[in-house]
């Protein structure tokens, strides 16, 4: 498939939502098409492992796992393998989410595997050294995230403005290929404008698009502040 993205990036984390599950996971991904194709902004959804193939198979948003695992097939139980997600459509992963931490020397091993298939490796931080360190490693992106701000709605982007511009400047002088994404409180188009007017080229959101009352009219707003913004 190829690694494949552009600029803005908006990735929607599903987490484990009773609104992003199975059907209602789906249609949310049909409405990051629909704003996807309208506006031109590149909008991923990042799914339960169980859901990633119902979502590949039945749209052409671009699919990400919540989490993989950095061991190969073989005598393993309750591990997630890259070559599942491949199978099952996936263009890629989260890594290191602040709700699923991992160590550094496995957050490598999750790179190199994902980077071994194609896949697209986005690695979440909390700090802009942390940050530095993923970026270190050359995954794909990277997402900052203050954990103390995910779902308060209070976006970081405008509650912590420094956190975003200085973690840009550590992650660019570490490693400039890496594509910075930030989140944490990112419920509104103007929560993006301003995230992408520090620096960052694109977020990561969750609740404020899947636990919103219209999703699509959500996402699409978050998707013309971030087009209008990057221009």
């Amino acid at each position: 498939m190829g690694k494949e993205f552009g600029k803005p990036v908006i990735i929607v984390n599903f987490k484990t939502y009773l609104e992003g599950l199975g059907d209602k996971a789906l249609t949310l991904a049909k409405y990051a098409e629909k704003v996807s194709e309208r506006t031109g902004v590149y909008i991923g959804v990042a799914a339960q492992p169980v859901d990633v193939r119902l979502l590949a198979s039945n749209s052409s948003t671009p699919v990400y796992s919540q989490h993989v695992d950095g061991v190969g097939p073989g005598a393993y139980t309750g591990r997630i393998v890259a070559e599942a997600l491949l199978d099952a459509g996936a263009v890629g992963s989260l890594i290191n989410h602040s709700e699923r931490r991992l160590k550094l020397s496995e957050i490598d091993e999750v790179i190199r595997r994902l980077d071994g298939f194609g896949l697209i490796s986005v690695v979440c931080s909390n700090t802009p050294p942390v940050s530095a360190a993923a970026a270190a490693l050359n995954p794909d992106m990277v997402a900052v995230e203050p954990p103390e701000l995910i779902g308060t709605g209070i976006a970081v982007s405008k509650a912590k403005p420094e956190i975003v511009s200085d973690t840009v400047e550590a992650i660019k002088r570490v490693n400039p290929r890496v594509t910075v994404l930030c989140g944490a409180g990112i419920t509104r188009g103007e929560d993006v404008g301003a995230a992408i007017r520090l620096g960052s080229e694109g977020v990561l959101v969750a609740s404020g698009v899947v636990k919103a009352g219209d999703p699509g009219r959500v996402l699409g707003e978050l998707a013309e502040h971030a087009q209008s913004a990057m221009r």
